[in-house]
């Protein structure tokens, strides 16, 4: 046994499936960092651009993408632990734009023929991604998957999203795909979530979140964008050919999205960081909201983010996604359940256990923490999830990482 965590034996596997994938050319570099117990290891493989260049580095900073939700959602928890916000409070208090909801009669319907909201939407609705409005990817082309991409309220659109009040007017103008509180649906909720903050604060999402979570966990290097003297560390982003497998580049360092602070800042996806940082973040998750003796979030917060929030009915409709959607993601992630900006395995679907917790990001970041094991572990590269590789790299190191644990 090694004092670790981890054998010699299992810690060899991880680097050589990390390598694996990076030899193949598919993966031009990789940062992975994970813990059991107190010992942190660190894997820097490759290189920061596909045609060679700087090494990956512990330092490197990514693009968070969607593995922003677990984190955004802290700031919202700050907000509950003092009682400025109540988990089941109506949100058009302060987001008034969502108040006298229109449902869809029919998710593949005209946006005219609706039925009035049954209830207000809550919080509660916000927090677990259910208040009705979402990216729904097996109904692309409907008439109002079609009003949101053309309303640009989502990312990845060729042009970013604006300022958050003319966000939320444009939010405003469509009606729910699910009555509130009955649907479990994806994106939408978690940029929401930081207009939401940043009413109920009157600050910007970013400095609250700096000023709660960010400072006092030391992510020093973790924000929105990245500032100009630093964007040396920041690699480009790829999307690769989903045809041909071709390297592109989807987002470049230095005038990219994130070389200058965004019009919106979006909790669903626009967070920057390093392995480092997260790592910081998850680790006070286990801790029950502790960090370094100072208390972050309440244990009771804690909790309620990271075990399953959904209701048996939201439960089944989220599994049935995962299941019968597949090819949506590359063959990731039945984890069952949903807490409040992350997933929560509710069954055993893979190498991991019950009561794992944590998110994945189409830009190829990977970040979960395991109560069980006391298993931190994140997993960072520059490709997008235009083709599988990056998926399969995530899978693979959780497979050969839980193989490494040694108790």
């Amino acid at each position: 046994m090694s004092n670790s965590g981890f054998s010699k034996a299992g810690l060899h596997r991880v680097h050589d499936v990390l390598a694996r994938h990076v030899d193949s050319g598919k993966i031009p570099g990789v940062v992975a960092l994970f813990s059991k117990g107190d010992e942190a290891h660190v894997e820097t493989i490759g290189t920061m651009r596909h045609d060679g260049g700087a090494p990956m580095r512990r330092d490197t900073i990514f693009r968070m993408a969607s593995t922003s939700k677990p984190v955004s959602i802290a700031a919202a928890m700050v907000l509950l632990d003092e009682c400025r916000l109540r988990l089941d409070d109506p949100v058009e208090r302060w987001l008034p734009e969502l108040a006298d909801r229109q449902v869809l009669k029919r998710l593949d319907g005209p946006l005219d023929e609706t039925v009035p909201a049954r209830r207000p939407i809550t919080v509660r609705d916000v927090l677990t991604s259910t208040f009705g409005l979402g990216m729904d990817m097996t109904v692309i082309g409907t008439p109002i998957m079609n009003a949101v991409f053309e309303q640009g309220i989502t990312p990845n659109l060729p042009t970013p999203m604006p300022e958050q009040d003319e966000w939320m007017r444009r939010l405003g103008t469509l009606p729910l795909m699910h009555q509130p509180g009955e649907r479990w649906q994806y994106q939408i909720s978690s940029d929401l979530v930081g207009v939401l903050v940043s009413r109920v604060t009157g600050q910007s999402f970013e400095s609250f979140l700096r000023e709660r979570i960010f400072e006092p966990l030391s992510m020093k290097d973790t924000g929105f964008h990245v500032p100009g003297d630093q964007l040396d560390r920041l690699p480009p982003l790829y999307a690769p050919d989903p045809v041909t497998g071709e390297f592109q580049v989807w987002d470049e360092a230095a005038t990219g999205r994130h070389s200058t602070p965004p019009a919106f800042q979006g909790g669903g996806g626009g967070l920057n960081s390093t392995a480092d940082d997260y790592h910081a973040y998850f680790r006070m998750l286990l801790n029950q909201g502790m960090h370094e003796g100072e208390r972050i979030l309440s244990r009771p917060a804690v909790e309620l983010m990271t075990t399953n929030r959904l209701s048996p009915e939201q439960h089944a409709a989220r599994h049935k996604l995962a299941v019968d959607n597949v090819h949506v993601s590359h063959g990731q992630g039945q984890h069952g359940g949903w807490g409040f900006g992350m997933a929560v395995r509710t069954y055993r679907g893979d190498y991991a256990p019950v009561g794992q917790f944590g998110w994945d990001g189409g830009s190829g970041a990977s970040t979960y923490a395991d109560p069980v094991n006391r298993l931190t572990g994140i997993l960072l590269t520059q490709v997008g999830a235009s083709v599988p590789d990056p998926v399969h790299l995530m899978l693979d190191f959780w497979t050969a990482l839980y193989q490494a644990i040694d108790d």
